[in-house]
């Protein structure tokens, strides 16, 4: 388990998992997270609650963004521009754990 400034950029190869350190709970559509180290709540949107429940069990970037590119219509290169950008804030406030997809 990294952070990714311990190992480099999380990159589509990354496989990433939710951390056992937090709750969170579904709210009408959308997803509610509690981080038990900071006592930090996050809300996230529809697509954010998507990603986050992929996210419970270990899964590589790449299996998201075709996750996310078959049930939304998205341009490719905003769809990874936008998942990266969420997973690497995800993994910044230590909400999910980056291994290295090697």
């Amino acid at each position: 388990m990294t952070s990714p400034g311990e190992k480099g950029e999380i990159t589509k190869g990354s496989i990433i998992v939710a951390t056992k350190d937090q709750v969170s709970s579904d709210l009408a559509g959308e997803t509610v997270v509690l981080s038990m180290e900071s006592a930090m709540y996050y809300g996230l949107d529809q697509v954010g609650s998507r990603v986050w429940e992929l996210v419970r069990e270990p899964i590589r970037v790449s299996e998201i963004l075709d996750a996310i590119m078959g049930e939304y219509d998205v341009d490719a290169d905003q769809c990874e521009a936008d998942v990266l950008g969420f997973v690497r804030e995800l993994a910044a406030k230590g909400l999910i754990e980056v291994r290295d997809g090697a």
